[in-house]
Order: C-alpha cells, then sequence, then structure tokens
C-alpha cells in the first residue's frame, strides 16, 4: 500500500477487494445503460442486492462522462457511483472514456457530499484497457481534480490484479 498527499486528501493505491475497502462509495465502471452484468458490476449487483441495479436503470441512459449515485444496497459501503466507461455493456473502451468516467465519479461524489471514494481499475476488465494506460489515465485525473478542488479526505484505487497494482505504483512514481 502507499498513501500519496495531494492538497489535504490522501491518495491511497493498493491491492484488495474494492467491496471491503472503509469508504463512504466505490465505483462501479458502468456501461450507459446501467447493466450491472459481468465484472466489478456483476459483483457489486451480487454482494449488494439487485436494489443497486434497479435504482440505477431508472436513471438510464447516461453519457461517458456523466455518472449517478445510488445506495450501496447491502454493501459495506453507503453509495455505488456508477460511471460508464463504455456505452453498451461487455463492449471494449478506451483511455479517453477511462479518464472521462474517472471526472464523472469525482464531480458527482462531491455534489453529493462524499469525502472517501474507492475506485476499481476503471476499463481494465471487460473494457479490456491495458493496465498500464489505465493507471497513468486514473492516476492523472485524480491528481488534477484534487489540486483543483479541496473536497475530498480519501480516495483509493483498488488493484485486484498484481500486474495492475504495479503498474499503478509504477505509474504513481513518475506522476505524483
Amino acid at each position: 500500500m502507499h498513501i500519496y498527499k495531494i492538497g489535504n486528501a490522501n491518495l491511497i493505491i493498493r491491492k484488495g477487494d474494492l467491496l471491503q475497502e472503509d469508504v463512504e462509495a466505490i465505483v462501479n465502471p458502468a456501461n450507459s445503460y446501467l447493466i450491472m452484468g459481468g465484472g466489478v458490476a456483476g459483483l457489486i449487483k451480487r454482494k449488494g442486492g439487485s436494489i443497486i441495479e434497479e435504482e440505477a436503470i431508472k436513471r438510464a441512459p447516461i453519457e461517458i462522462g456523466e455518472a449517478v449515485v445510488t445506495s450501496g444496497g447491502r454493501l459495506k459501503q453507503r453509495y455505488v457511483i456508477h460511471s460508464p466507461t463504455m456505452k453498451y455493456p461487455a463492449e471494449r473502451t478506451n483511455e479517453r472514456n477511462v479518464r472521462l468516467s474517472v471526472r464523472a465519479a469525482l464531480r458527482e461524489g462531491e455534489k453529493h457530499g462524499i469525502k472517501s471514494i474507492a475506485f476499481p481499475g476503471m476499463g481494465t476488465g471487460v473494457g479490456g484497457l491495458k493496465y498500464d494506460i489505465a493507471s497513468t489515465a486514473m492516476i492523472e485525473e485524480v491528481k488534477r481534480f484534487l489540486e483543483e478542488k479541496d473536497h475530498y479526505d480519501k480516495i483509493v484505487i483498488v488493484a485486484y490484479e498484481d500486474e495492475f497494482y504495479y503498474q499503478l505504483e509504477r505509474k504513481a512514481e513518475f506522476i505524483l
């Protein structure tokens, strides 16, 4: 685990389980229709209950670069921020979409007064984005947001895979 101070916030990079993070909200790298089928979304739905997807779908569709907040259902976290990295379920994504998605999730969390948030690898699972590209995009966007706004206390990027964690550590050394 590594902790970086940016403004008044801690950016924490760690290997672990997104659903075990001690934060107010977790981010779902969604599709624009907010259908929670596979990957991280499927895991969130299985653990937190279908109520999360039901709440989200009422607000769909949303564009990449937008986000919505729902309850966390039975999850440890109070909220789920659904921020699309792709338009359609199981579609490949790209760096631009990941950047837009990270920014949208941070803006939406701020709008709802959320002070602590955890991200999985945005676009790295079903979206197929390479870990080195996703890690650079995520760290740069979090850094940019925290340098512009003093809102969050804690932002966590959680890597489930060893290779993604390695890329996050490597990129953080250069970017932060």
